[in-house]
């Protein structure tokens, strides 16, 4: 694949990666409120299309009223998707969870697995879901691409695709292993700070000299 238009440099790139640990630190935040592996890969189903405050709000209450994976997987329907309604296409939602529970307890022994293939395999996990699992529970180097993470990679000219799973595996091939869970979370501290989409705050931010702008959205 051809990078006329890339700037990738290895140098480059870890300058890059070098202002941004200085500014948010090397720990490794999650955005969304879980105890166990299992809160989490709903938490994540959830916040298709709807912010982390949203769904932390939801699950709440969602974790009281279902407290263990059994509770969904024999959930009514109609009832969850009362309760996670606010988070927005909850229909799609409130059948993929139970299902995806349904699984879980009859082809994984009520575990959620690591192995990327078992994840995808369940009802509404796409590549991104499984990334945030893999990442955040297993430690498993993984690169989560959502809409800030695709949208910083294409100005910092590090990508210029748009599909998400494009972008994740060109991510993968210029930012070293070791970066690849705490990039996502930098990437979305930055976006959600200054690079927004429509009115990025480019006078303000540490990479400015590094980036393309706001015309690669």
């Amino acid at each position: 694949m051809s990078r006329g238009k890339l700037k990738t440099d290895p140098k480059r790139v870890q300058e890059i990666l070098d202002r941004m640990d200085a500014t948010y630190g090397t720990n490794i935040p999650c955005y969304l409120d879980h105890e166990t592996p299992w809160q989490l890969l709903f938490a994540t189903i959830l916040s298709a299309q709807c912010t982390d405050a949203r769904v932390n709000q939801v699950t709440k209450e969602l974790f009281v009223k279902y407290p263990d994976l059994a509770s969904y997987a024999n959930a009514d329907l109609h009832e969850m998707e009362e309760a996670i309604h606010s988070t927005g296409f909850y229909h799609n939602k409130a059948k993929n969870i139970i299902a995806c529970a349904r699984r879980l307890q009859e082809d994984f022994g009520g575990e959620v697995p690591r192995d990327m293939e078992d994840l995808t395999s369940l009802p509404g996990v796409g590549r991104k879901t499984a990334n945030v699992i893999r990442g955040n529970i297993f430690r498993e180097p993984s690169v989560v691409v959502d809409t800030h993470v695709g949208r910083i990679a294409r100005r910092l000219q590090l990508t210029e695709q748009k599909d998400p799973v494009k972008v994740e595996y060109e991510l993968m091939e210029v930012i070293p292993k070791d970066h690849w869970i705490l990039v996502n979370h930098q990437f979305i501290a930055l976006g959600r700070a200054q690079c927004s989409s429509l009115r990025p705050k480019c006078e303000e931010c540490y990479l400015q000299d590094l980036c393309a702008g706001p015309v690669t959205k």
